[in-house]
């Protein structure tokens, strides 16, 4: 694919096969990766890819304690709740993802699953937990780095034919990623991305989210009217 038909063609992928993904397949896709934009060329990225019984045991201790009422732990604040255009955009692709898994309203069980599905790094066979070295905090700068870095893997996974779905909940508990995982308390965790190959019978793989036009975030400042220069 050309890079235009990528990126327009990649979408977040919910729903995996169990087939397994190897060492190489996912060292293939760092040696893409690895050459995302970086400030100062800093590299700040540290990543653990987790799988086979230590991603179920992640899965298992952040299932119980969000079900147990544990208030979500990450390694660095993130503001929890939305409000207006970006709050909507929210509620959009929830409501395009439970009209394509069926999930109505008032059906408080299956809105459950889902949810705990998100947990459960929605089953994929491996997360990448994406980290960066607390040294480095206030981390503004290396989290914009670790975004870059992660939308360039996710782009190199899908070239692939692999699915992602990069997912916080995955981490909302970060002291169970740290502790099944062996990440050092020095390395924080900003997010983590389920991978997988994609069950394209899954219905919510069929959701793609949709993007504003260009002209509501696109400012030209200092161009003459009028004209393209």
């Amino acid at each position: 694919m050309n890079f235009d038909e990528l990126i327009r063609s990649r979408r977040s992928i919910r729903g995996f096969k169990k087939t397994p993904i190897s060492k190489e397949v996912i060292s293939e896709i760092m040696e893409v990766a690895r050459f995302a934009p970086s400030s100062m060329n800093t590299q700040p990225w540290i990543i653990y890819a987790i799988g086979g019984e230590t991603l179920d045991k992640i899965r298992e201790g952040n299932c119980s304690q969000m079900l147990a009422g544990v208030p979500p732990k990450r390694d660095f604040p993130i503001k929890e709740a939305y409000e207006g255009e970006h709050r909507q955009r929210q509620i959009d692709v929830a409501v395009q993802l439970f009209e394509a898994m069926g999930i109505e309203r008032h059906d408080k069980e299956k809105r459950q699953d889902w949810v705990m599905r998100g947990f459960r790094q929605f089953d994929a066979p491996v997360s990448l937990a994406i980290a960066y070295d607390t040294y480095l905090e206030p981390a503004a700068i290396s989290h914009f780095d670790l975004g870059a870095f992660t939308h360039a893997l996710v782009l190199a996974a899908w070239e692939r034919g692999i699915g992602a779905v990069i997912n916080g909940q995955g981490i909302m508990q970060s002291e169970v990623v740290h502790k099944h995982a062996g990440i050092p308390e020095n390395h924080a965790i900003m997010t983590c991305v389920a991978l997988g190959y994609p069950d394209y019978d899954f219905p919510a793989n069929s959701v793609k989210s949709t993007r504003a036009d260009v002209d509501t975030f696109l400012n030209f400042v200092g161009f003459e009217e009028g004209t393209d220069a």
